[in-house]
This record gives C-alpha cells, sequence and structure tokens, in this order.
C-alpha cells in the first residue's frame, strides 16, 4: 500500500530498557507490629530498629502504653487499634468512645504521630459476630476525635479481609457479599468518603497461591517477570495477584458508585516457612514478595483499573510471632528474628532499593523445579511499552529519565531518524522504555517507570510511513513498529 510517495516500512523493534526507577510521588511502606510472641525485644528496641531501617509507619494491634510512649519524638506514623471486643462498647455507648480516645490518642498526640485509627480487624469473620457494632462505633468514634479538634488528622477506617468479597475473579467482576452492602458497607463507604478515610484492606496473594499453586503462575504471585493475565471482563492485562486483588476490591467499590474512596493495604506477606502442604512458604518465597512488593509501592503508580493512584502499604510482620496458633506459616511472617537480625534481605526506602535485585530462583520446590508460563509468550520474549493511562507529566518524566541517566538508546527517535515518526510522546517514550529494559537484560522492575509503563509478551507493531527514498536504501526486510498496547496489552496493528 502507497500512500503520497511514501511506504510502510517494517521496522524490528529490539530495543532494550531496565532500572530502579524512583518518583517522589510513590506510594509508602509501613509494617504492622504484632507482638503474640514471648521473645520479642522491648519497644523501645523496635523502635530503634525501626528507625535505623528507614521504616517510618507502623500498624499496631492495641494501643499498649510502652509502645505509643516508646514512638513519642520517633516521626513513626502511627496505626492504633480498638480490639473487636471493644466494638460494642465503643458502638453503644458515646462516653466509652470519647473516654477511649482521650486515653490512648489524645495522651500521646502529637509527640507520638498517630494517624489513623483501625477500628476492629476483618470483623466480617470475627466469630462473636460483632459486625453490627462496626458502624456504630466508627461513627462515635470520629465524634469523639471531633470533640478534641482531631477528626481531620486522624483518619477512622476498619481493616476488611478478601473474604468479604463475594467474586473477586476476574477482577472486573468483584463485589461485595450481598449480605453486608447495605447494612455495612454503603453506609461505611459514605462514612469514608464525607471523612476523606481510606478502606483498609488485608490482601495475601500467598493465601491464593497456597490454594491454587496448579493454576496460579508463581512468578505471577511474586511479582516477577511474566506473561500476565487478561482479564476477561475490562481487557486490563495483570502482571501481579496483588494488583489483581486490589481492583477486584476497586471494582466492588466502583459499583456501589463509590469510585472516589481510596485504598489503603493494612497488611499482606509472605511466610519464610510453612508446613509441607504450605506450597510457596520459604525464605526465597518471602523475599522476593516482599521485595518486590517493596519496589513495586515506592516506585509509584497504581493498578490497571486506577493508574495514578500510588498506595500505602503494611507488611506483615515485623518479627516472627512464636505463640500464634494454626499452621506453621503463622508464626513466620516476620521480616526479623526477634533477636533483631532479618529474615532475609530486602530494602524499606527509596535509597535502599538502589542496591536491591531479586535473585531468588525463578521457581520454588512446589512447582517441582519447573517454571509455570501462561500461554500466549513468544518464547519468552517480552517488550516494555508505555501506557496510555500514565498521563504525559509521567511519560515525559520517565522518558527523560530513561534517554537521560537510565542510558537508552534514544538516537533513533530524534528528529529526522528512523524512527522519529510516529511523532507522539507515547510511541518515544515505549521506544525509550524498551532500549533501557532490553538494555538491562529484562530485569524484574525495570519495565515500571513509576507506572508509567509495563511488560508485553507479543511484540508490538505499528506501521510507519517511511521517505520512498529511504526505502530504496535499504534492502533488508523490516518487521512492523508497534503503536503502543490496547487495553488487551498486547499492542495493536495500524494495517
Amino acid at each position: 500500500m502507497k500512500i503520497q510517495g511514501m511506504e510502510l516500512l517494517k521496522i524490528s523493534l529490539l530495543v532494550p530498557i531496565l532500572c530502579i526507577f524512583s518518583f517522589a510521588d510513590g506510594g509508602s511502606i509501613g509494617v504492622n507490629y504484632g507482638r503474640i510472641a514471648n521473645n520479642l525485644p522491648s519497644a523501645a528496641k523496635v523502635v530503634e530498629l525501626m528507625k535505623s531501617q528507614g521504616i517510618d509507619r507502623v500498624k499496631m494491634y492495641d494501643t499498649d502504653p510502652a509502645v505509643l510512649k516508646a514512638l513519642s519524638g520517633s516521626a513513626i506514623k502511627v496505626v492504633v487499634n480498638l480490639p473487636n471486643e471493644q466494638l460494642a462498647n465503643a458502638a453503644k455507648r458515646p462516653s466509652f468512645a470519647n473516654a477511649w480516645v482521650f486515653r490512648n490518642v489524645v495522651a500521646y498526640y502529637p509527640s507520638t504521630a498517630i494517624e489513623a485509627i483501625a477500628i476492629g480487624n476483618e470483623v466480617f469473620v470475627d466469630t462473636h459476630n460483632t459486625t453490627r457494632f462496626l458502624i456504630p462505633a466508627m461513627k462515635n468514634i470520629h465524634q469523639a476525635l471531633a470533640k478534641y479538634k482531631l477528626d481531620d488528622t486522624v483518619k477512622v477506617s476498619s481493616p476488611v479481609a478478601l473474604s468479604a468479597l463475594q467474586n473477586s475473579y476476574p477482577s472486573s467482576a468483584g463485589s461485595f457479599r450481598s449480605d453486608l452492602i447495605e447494612p455495612v458497607f454503603k453506609p461505611m463507604l459514605e462514612f469514608l468518603r464525607q471523612t476523606g478515610s481510606s478502606l483498609m484492606v488485608n490482601i495475601y496473594p500467598f493465601f491464593a497461591y497456597e490454594s491454587n499453586a496448579g493454576v496460579i503462575s508463581l512468578d505471577y504471585a511474586l511479582f516477577r517477570e511474566n506473561p500476565g493475565v487478561v482479564d476477561a471482563g475490562n481487557g486490563l492485562r495483570y502482571f501481579s495477584l496483588f494488583d489483581a486483588q486490589i481492583d477486584a476490591v476497586f471494582a466492588a467499590m466502583s459499583a456501589l458508585k463509590y469510585n472516589d474512596v481510596k485504598i489503603t493495604v493494612t497488611e499482606t506477606g509472605w511466610p519464610s516457612k510453612g508446613d509441607s502442604n504450605e506450597a510457596g512458604a520459604s525464605i526465597e518465597n518471602a523475599a522476593g514478595y516482599n521485595g518486590n512488593l517493596v519496589r513495586r509501592i515506592l516506585t509509584g503508580g497504581g493498578t490497571p483499573l486506577r493508574p495514578h493512584e500510588d498506595l500505602t502499604v503494611y507488611l506483615f510482620a515485623l518479627f516472627n510471632e512464636n505463640e500464634k496458633f494454626g499452621p506453621t506459616s503463622e508464626r513466620n511472617f516476620g521480616l526479623f528474628y526477634p533477636n533483631e537480625k532479618k529474615v532475609y534481605n530486602i530494602p524499606f526506602t527509596a535509597e535502599g532499593l538502589k542496591r536491591y535485585r531479586d535473585s531468588s530462583p525463578k521457581h520454588s520446590p512446589a512447582t517441582g523445579g519447573k517454571q509455570r508460563v501462561s500461554p500466549g509468550t513468544s518464547n519468552g520474549q517480552t517488550w516494555c511499552v508505555a501506557s496510555a493511562q500514565a498521563g504525559k507529566d509521567k511519560l515525559q518524566a520517565a522518558l527523560d529519565y530513561a534517554c537521560g541517566e537510565g542510558g537508552a538508546d534514544c538516537h533513533p527517535i530524534q528528529p529526522g531518524s528512523t524512527c522519529f515518526d510516529p511523532n507522539t510522546l507515547q510511541a518515544h517514550a515505549s521506544f525509550a522504555f524498551n532500549s533501557y529494559y532490553q538494555k538491562k537484560g529484562r530485569i524484574i522492575g525495570t519495565c515500571y517507570f513509576g507506572g508509567a509503563a509495563y511488560i508485553v509478551s507479543q511484540q508490538p507493531i505499528r506501521e510507519m510511513r517511511i521517505p520512498h527514498r529511504i526505502l530504496k536504501k535499504r534492502k533488508a526486510g523490516y518487521r512492523r513498529w508497534w503503536t503502543g498496547p490496547d487495553r488487551t496489552g498486547q499492542g495493536r496493528s495500524m494495517g
């Protein structure tokens, strides 16, 4: 096909890109400080440990005075908890809520930087049937905060388990349990909207993988390079189970018309040890999940469904807890041993990410030593493309980095060069991103750019208009260029 003396030239795209790219507007990492153990260090030592690791957020499961005092002056932001067993009193008696807030928040604030109160924990699965007290308790605690003029600075929410969803797969079909919508979720989401609070959610890809190890790719669960999974409902491609689970919650909220409410992931983690029937529980996989999650969060960017929404995520947990009941994994979610040594080496800060690499194997014993790959791969080849949803500012910043400090080969997209057309920000960014990704060996995390890029497993293609005189000078065959991803993340042909 000829177009005004120009022909369609098929050009191969074999350019590279990669690096740990960090934006200032990335998400935030915190830790859960569980204490169901008899061998943990003192609260003062724990605070020093967190400070030494650059951990600046912590979530508690109570309001222990020793811990709150130890956190005083540390600048570590704190989430405290009103336990499930106190929900009934807080719901029925405003005087109880006032006294609780005064004793556990006002008495320490602002020296102890309390930023939120978690009302209960996974109340819907509480065997003591405390669900009916949740909303009244949240409102009474908020009113008590207002009494002390803290309602704008100390937020109120409640951590929910993923079991609160009636449907979670595919993500686009996410919906809340029908029995909870009217009595709980609608009033809770309205409360969160009015108070500017986020929905607290506990998300554990480990449990989904453990129960479906024959179906779910381990690399998909651990944020490693994988061909991704396309959501048949919305066409979006997911490269991590974590993102898919979060988007299921976002979809459930959207179905109730609460698209504007944010999410805070109050618990997520991976055990370093488990029983023989707990597939995937190992030090290598725990390091891979948590290390790659930290990189995923701190480099910014949201989920496929909400690409511009950075997340605050609390890792579970700070220590292994030797007095917890249940399978072996329950006692081995810790990032540190009680002697304060790391169970495995991962960073918690953007600075630490500069030196971090996920060096664990690309498979686990649970897969028989074989890496499962979903259908649709191209002999293991992958490419990095720009996200159309990233926005001009983020794409431009990422492009500047790739072509500058990142060292991508951007000469072909300069004016007058063979790859300058199509002259669009997305096309140029995709070229630069992929150049950097390939150059760095397609290592996990090198095609992210703060949420401005993602990996595809089929070579992206696009026809380019090239002057006929150039065609005369070139006798070799060419392949087609990409347009950038379509909604399936696979790219689309222009011819």
